[in-house]
């Protein structure tokens, strides 16, 4: 027997940018919503990741527009001391069953079904009992799960190993009750940076670790994130200033890293190597003194099987054995999958619209959904940013920033829910009150703003047609 629903929307997923759509469309609207989600309880990969992990920017930063996630507090102890706080794995889980149970359910405008799968057309079942879902859609199908985040936990390593040899995700490290001779981290993202830094904590010795890093990231300071007051308004327009400087004066892309690096704009792990990639991962000072302790980092590319002896990588070997545990950290956290719009007839497909902001992202996106009723104006508002990868995509990064800048500083509409958004904290210095200064600011900043785009422009097509 099938169970026939009507419902405005049919969100498929109940992961962070799910709540985040859903808790704005809820604010903003009074659409009435089905959540769909293969998981036993809100937070989407956040219920599987490793214990240990914490947010890489602000607590206040995340989570969804009406609620708060943390306490707002800075950090008094530890290698994130001075800087806002940061959720970890299980508050994150805790705060969005919250919202599901306190917000969502309460309005009598959301069904929520767990431990569901979705079949498409509508059509969903429930993996425990089996029972079957007809959903009919008077709105939208919002899809969530086109660019899903994915951690280790969620798949085997993508290399061969040999019988006997641990390769674990990160999420059994806190399981391991008898050293090991060695530890090898496999793979230089956040979650490699993750797992180095809790075996730091945990007291190993940095002689005790192999980083394999087939490409060395690029970082950005924590300190350069965090919103106001933490942040003072006379050191934000000096790190704007800097960066400014820094990309109007580099003469090629090479340069401008170096312009970068030296103006702490963006930092290395290595001072010896130049980063080939750039994931939008930060860091704290502290925390970037306690990776640079690993001496043992190992650049001979990807690894391709390990063996009962050896691990083989794309340029060399290295010699592994029972006692050695390898942490498998390569899962590729978010998909590059080609780019579609946003809005299409009865679909919404979430993707970024702000640069390594999901949950802003989807945020502003049920906002223009509940406020704006032509697709073609909706798409123009919310273009997709995908999300970067290379060292060179750090400037398509810039340039995304500042195109947004211009595009909504232009929508007073949008300019008026941004200031009023928990999503879009105080990170830029606040405007004056006088009607003048504050046009003089804006009109200054926007001229900076084309300027950089222009020269980012000409880096870019220098360096795709060498």
């Amino acid at each position: 027997m099938v169970t026939n629903i009507d419902t405005d929307y049919l969100v498929i997923g109940a992961g962070a940018t799910a709540m985040a759509f859903v808790d704005t469309l809820l604010t903003e609207s009074q659409a009435t919503v089905t959540l769909v989600d293969r998981y036993h309880q809100p937070g989407g990969h956040w219920t599987v990741a490793y214990p240990y992990v914490r947010l890489h920017q602000p607590s206040a930063m995340y989570g969804v527009n009406s609620r708060p996630l943390g306490d707002d507090e800075v950090d008094q102890t530890g290698w994130n001391a001075g800087l806002y706080e940061l959720a970890g794995a299980a508050e994150i889980c805790s705060y969005f069953d919250q919202v599901m149970r306190q917000t969502f359910l309460p309005s009598g405008r959301v069904s929520y079904f767990p431990m569901a799968e979705y079949r498409g057309a509508g059509r969903f079942h429930l993996t425990t009992s089996g029972k079957e879902y007809q959903v009919t859609v008077r709105r939208r199908i919002v899809d969530t799960t086109y660019q899903s985040v994915t951690v280790p936990a969620m798949q085997p390593p993508e290399f061969q190993v040999a019988t006997g040899i641990p390769v674990v995700p990160p999420n059994e490290l806190p399981a391991v009750r008898e050293p090991y001779d060695r530890y090898v981290i496999v793979g230089a993202g956040k979650t490699g940076i993750d797992a180095c830094l809790w075996l730091l904590e945990q007291g190993v010795d940095p002689a005790d670790l192999t980083w394999i890093m087939p490409r060395a990231p690029w970082l950005l300071d924590r300190a350069s994130v965090q919103p106001m007051p933490l942040r003072q308004a006379a050191d934000i327009g000096k790190e704007y200033a800097a960066k400014h400087e820094a990309i109007m004066g580099a003469e090629s892309v090479s340069d401008l890293f170096d312009r970068l690096d030296a103006a702490g704009a963006l930092l290395r792990i290595s001072p010896d190597e130049r980063p080939a990639a750039f994931r939008c991962a930060t860091v704290s000072q502290e925390e970037l003194r306690q990776l640079r302790r690993i001496e043992n980092v190992v650049r001979l590319g990807r690894v391709k099987r390990v063996t009962e002896t050896d691990i083989e990588l794309d340029g060399g070997t290295l010699p592994t054995g029972p006692r050695v545990l390898h942490v498998d950290c390569t899962a590729d956290a978010v998909k590059q999958l080609p780019v579609v719009p946003i809005f299409q007839d009865g679909l919404i497909t979430l993707q970024s619209v702000r640069v390594c902001q999901p949950v802003f992202s989807a945020s502003l996106i049920a906002h223009v959904e509940a406020t704006y009723p032509d697709d073609t104006a909706k798409n123009e508002l919310c273009p997709v940013t995908p999300n970067p990868r290379t060292d060179v995509d750090w400037l398509r990064f810039a340039l995304s920033a500042n195109a947004e800048q211009l595009r909504w500083a232009e929508n007073a509409e949008i300019g008026a829910w941004l200031d009023t958004a928990r999503l879009h904290p105080d990170i830029a210095p606040p405007m004056p009150d006088d009607p003048a200064e504050r046009a003089a600011v804006e009109q200054q900043a926007t001229a900076m703003a084309k300027a950089q785009n222009a020269k980012l422009e000409e880096l870019l097509h220098a360096h795709e047609t060498r």
